[in-house]
């Protein structure tokens, strides 16, 4: 028996149903804060495109990576712009109450190897071993 997905004990229909100041109560400090406070124009922009297109195999482009993910957004696609380009991320139960930049990191993990263009003299040398 599969076990059914619950945020602080309500199903995803439960939560879908809620309005946003209900679904606020929910979340940790931090989010609540944020959603009472109102939403700017570019996150109202994204939420009307997100029930525009839901149901539908489209990538939502946004620049909003303080944007909280609420129920209304489960399942949709967003691309997260990332200062160089956009993420795809499908939103899932899991990630409610996350920010969206969470989810599109902006630098990318060092990968250390040899020496490139430009090196001196005495770090161009690397062992063969």
């Amino acid at each position: 028996m599969a076990k059914k997905f619950a945020y602080l004990g309500k199903a995803v229909e439960e939560l879908q149903a809620l309005s946003l100041e209900d679904f606020s109560k929910l979340v940790n400090s931090r989010q609540r804060r944020s959603l009472l406070r109102g939403m700017s124009k570019q996150q109202k922009k994204l939420i009307e495109e997100v029930r525009r297109w839901r149901g539908k195999d489209v990538i939502v482009k946004t620049h909003a990576r303080d944007m909280i993910i609420i129920p209304e957004m489960i399942g949709s696609k967003i691309g997260v712009y990332n200062g160089k380009e956009y993420k795809v991320i499908i939103i899932e139960e899991a990630m409610l109450g996350h920010y969206l930049g969470e989810f599109a990191l902006t630098r990318k993990p060092v990968k250390h190897s040899s020496p490139g263009l430009g090196a001196t003299r005495g770090s161009k040398f690397v062992p063969l071993k």
